[in-house]
């Protein structure tokens, strides 16, 4: 053998082994930082749906004047295709403790307007700042119900600013509702990580940035409940999954 090409075959096996080892770290659930993995899907209701029933107002003739028609109850929201709005799709396992992330800068809002919560349900991750707001001419007082979180309990008259509040610890879902006016209600979700999103009125949700690996990942909804699936997802791809909400008669 030539002594010369010893030197050539150590390195070239050297370089196989260095690429052997870098497509592992690769395969690593979760491990793949420059991931752009989407995964997107729709929550459907099968069956009919329960009808919104009418709020009453007339305890609170300030309230009742902002509706020409009665506000309604937001409890179950679809289209005429079953889509189901106001409901929250995480990825609940499979992340590494690293993938929790700082919390976005920029506050959720949860506006008071015309007597009722906007949006209804919200997502955040733990330690975001959530802003209040209170766009109506009456006071209200805004009144989340945690059960491992601190609880807070604030009263907002009319043309006071906002106020800025945030939670934790990660819990699905904080009810929310005011002690002033019996009827509103909402949800916040806090989540541990920023791989979650919150469906549209067309029950449709999007989560991106995905890290490469396989995950639990589960729909929750105020009425019907949390329902989980296994989803495997590699890098660069785009998913598409559905959950289906079967509630009994």
């Amino acid at each position: 053998m030539n002594v010369r090409s010893i030197p050539i075959m150590i390195v070239a096996t050297a370089i196989f082994a260095v690429s052997e080892a870098a497509d592992s770290v690769k395969a690593e659930p979760g491990k793949d930082s420059g991931a752009t993995a989407t995964l997107t899907g729709v929550v459907k209701l099968e069956g009919t749906a329960p009808k919104p029933a009418p709020i009453s107002m007339t305890k609170e003739p300030t309230c009742a004047k902002m509706h020409n028609v009665p506000a309604m109850t937001e409890e179950v929201i679809t289209n005429g295709n079953g889509a189901l709005q106001n409901v929250v799709v995480f990825v609940a396992e499979g992340l590494p403790d690293s993938a929790s992330g700082s919390p976005p800068s920029e506050p959720a809002v949860i506006d008071q307007k015309a007597c009722t919560y906007h949006p209804h349900v919200i997502a955040i991750q733990a330690n975001q700042k959530i802003r209040v707001v209170n766009s109506d001419q009456t006071s209200h007082n805004i009144h989340p119900l945690p059960r491992f979180n601190r609880e807070w309990n604030k009263s907002q008259p009319p043309g006071q600013p906002p106020f800025e509040e945030s939670f934790a610890r990660e819990e699905i879902a904080i009810p929310v509702k005011c002690n002033v006016h019996s009827w509103m209600r909402a949800y916040i979700a806090v989540l541990r990580n920023s791989y979650f999103a919150v469906t549209g009125k067309d029950g449709t949700f999007e989560i991106t940035k995905m890290p490469t690996g396989t995950y639990t990942v589960s729909a929750w909804h105020e009425k019907y409940g949390t329902m989980s699936q296994t989803v495997s997802i590699g890098s660069n791809e785009q998913k598409a999954i559905t959950f289906t909400y079967r509630p009994r008669p």
